[in-house]
């Protein structure tokens, strides 16, 4: 079996191996010890022994640090169902091996199967080409916006699990003082982005903020929440973007029923705000149409930030919509010129999903480069008797 793991050096030979619900305390809570949560392990019955721990209930470093409390050979952290695939590559005092739901269940049978069960745990190495990848951690914010379901969420992401960054060795984790650490988080995935952005200002000094995350939008590789997994490469050459000024960000707040006095204290002017207006008419790189009761129309600018070309559309339909794109063709003649095209969304009634949620994407293409938004249309079922 193959597992995640940061161990430098792995065991020398085979060391009996216990599921940790076995070598509990007889004063120990019994869930305690199937975690391998502090205090719950008897060293008596640990030591010397290869844990099999499960995941959950507490930080895997506290399992790690159980085991070596109890003088334990190593650790194998085991999956539930709920967390399939996702493992990590934890910092751990003993030699430790975290293994997929599917390997878990083997390592399972082979412990029930067997009077005497052995294991070793070889040093970890770096792979590449690991797939999936990217994925979504369990953690992960996913859509639909509930706020504002008109703005899809989550915009980009990026990698963000098991990232060695620097740590102040003025904190100790679990007694321990390092100049790096192992962390997961949006405190990992936000500096990714963060340095991307810096780059990107660097090259594009008079990119505006909605600029640049136009760019990492329409580039990203594709996921079905947000706009993908973003990609600086490519993100550094857009084609086009899909840019906004401060009468956009202001409409967008009187669509959300901001009155004056509110508005006021985001802009240096009065503002009044336009007779109609929605949050559909926000110039987003990607497109959101919750409560779908048959038709819709949204109109989106995009400006040309490369040279002059031809930009020809291509549509990938959500099940059960159908999508009019005017015009087809969008031809730039100069740097900065900015162009308007409009989505009309139709039911296909023949078709209609039984899923709340469809998902498609529109893309703009000139042969190199490929400006794709996510498309998201929520189902208002009821609307067509849909039961």
């Amino acid at each position: 079996m193959k597992g995640a793991s940061s161990t430098h050096k792995g065991l020398k030979k085979f060391y009996p191996l216990l599921n940790a619900s076995n070598a509990g305390l007889h004063n120990a809570d019994a869930a305690d010890a199937v975690y391998c949560l502090g205090g719950s392990l008897n060293p008596r019955k640990a030591k010397g022994k290869i844990l099999v721990c499960l995941r959950g209930l507490g930080m895997h470093q506290e399992k790690g640090y159980e085991a070596a409390r109890v003088g334990a050979a190593g650790l194998i952290l085991t999956n539930t169902e709920d967390y399939g695939i996702q493992i990590d590559a934890d910092d751990c005092p003993v030699p430790y091996s975290h293994l997929t739901f599917s390997d878990t269940k083997l390592l399972f049978e082979y412990l029930n199967s067997s009077n005497s069960p052995v294991a070793t745990i070889t040093a970890g190495r770096t792979e590449f080409g690991v797939k999936p990848a990217p994925y979504m951690a369990d953690f992960s914010a996913r859509g639909p916006n509930t706020i504002t379901p008109g703005i899809l969420k989550p915009d980009i992401i990026a990698p963000g699990v098991r990232i060695i960054a620097a740590f102040s060795e003025a904190e100790e984790l679990y007694q321990q003082k390092a100049p790096y650490n192992i962390l997961d988080g949006t405190s990992m995935s936000c500096p990714h982005v963060a340095g991307i952005v810096g780059l990107l200002k660097s090259i594009y000094p008079h990119w505006s903020p909605s600029a640049i995350k136009s760019a990492l939008m329409t580039t990203a590789t594709p996921f079905d929440y947000g706009a993908g997994h973003v990609r600086p490469n490519r993100a550094m050459d857009p084609g086009l973007v899909y840019d906004m000024n401060d009468h956009d960000y202001l409409n967008f707040l009187c669509a959300i029923d901001y009155d004056r006095n509110m508005i006021k204290r985001f802009s240096q002017h009065s503002y009044d705000c336009p007779d109609s207006v929605s949050v559909a008419d926000l110039n987003y790189p990607t497109i959101s149409i919750p409560s779908f009761s048959g038709n819709a129309t949204i109109v989106r600018r995009v400006t040309n930030v490369g040279q002059p070309g031809r930009y020809v559309v291509r549509v990938r339909e959500p099940v059960g919509i159908s999508i009019a794109v005017e015009p087809k063709t969008l031809v730039f003649a100069e740097k900065g010129q900015e162009l308007e095209y409009k989505l009309m969304f139709g039911a296909k009634m023949s078709s209609l999903p039984k899923d709340q949620y469809s998902f498609g994407w529109i893309m703009w293409s000139e042969g190199k480069h490929h400006v794709r938004s996510t498309i998201v249309v929520e189902m208002n079922h009821k609307a067509f008797n849909f039961t």
